[in-house]
């Protein structure tokens, strides 16, 4: 969930590069516990599981209602739905055993530090586009917010702004990124996308795999930014 850049760096910053990894529990051991927002029917809710078992589309409000104003809202409703679920900016990671006091858009970037230092051992990644604590470190420093800035709807997005762009979106819209690449450098940002094949660029990393299939992902690109 992560909500995050790892292993091929996609900018000069090593601290955002080594940030891309998941902060996963040692108990996370496959999907259904952790990627697929707490459902029990994890199967009939799971994209990848459903397309296996030939269950045809999802019929979910997540697939149905991409929202967003302009493209690059549109790619960030994809990355919400990949990612955090139906609770969108108030998501928390579904293997935290200790929740946050209170929903993270009520809270300040303080108080969430304070809830991931209060609370180890467990992951962290949170909102809507789950970010984790290492990134979220990182980003507070990038955007130049006050840790008394409250974790609202607008803070979270631009935090995906300077996560979209290190993945390359300016290039992308340029002409000068292809979008396979950048298609291939957003799931290493967000292990809910899958890369060109098909899986994860996280794929078997404590239980981590993509959560919408490629030809998804790739029919969505095309829809938002042109064949």
């Amino acid at each position: 969930m992560i909500r995050v850049l790892a292993l091929l760096l996609l900018t000069s910053t090593p601290v955002l590069a080594n940030s891309a990894r998941y902060e996963l529990g040692n108990s996370l051991q496959d999907r259904a516990k952790w990627k697929s927002f707490g459902v029990k029917d994890w199967v009939t809710g799971d994209p990848i599981e459903r397309a296996r078992a030939g269950r045809g589309a999802i019929q979910s409000y997540e697939f149905k209602t991409l929202q967003g104003d302009t493209p690059v809202g549109r790619l960030k409703s994809l990355i919400a739905l990949a990612e955090a679920g139906p609770k969108g900016y108030n998501a928390v990671h579904v293997g935290a055993r200790v929740r946050p006091p209170k929903p993270p858009t009520q809270m300040t970037l303080a108080e969430i530090r304070t809830w991931i230092r209060k609370t180890p051992g467990q992951p962290h990644a949170i909102g809507r586009y789950q970010i984790i604590p290492s990134t979220l470190d990182v980003l507070i420093q990038r955007a130049k917010f006050a840790t008394s800035t409250r974790f609202s709807p607008a803070v979270q997005d631009a935090f995906a702004d300077i996560l979209l762009n290190d993945a390359g979106l300016q290039r992308f819209q340029k002409g000068r990124m292809s979008r396979k690449r950048f298609m291939n450098n957003l799931a290493k940002v967000w292990a809910g996308l899958p890369t060109s094949s098909g899986k994860s660029y996280y794929d078997g990393y404590a239980g981590n795999r993509a959560t919408i299939t490629y030809p998804f992902y790739k029919a969505k690109m095309a829809e938002f930014f042109g064949a």
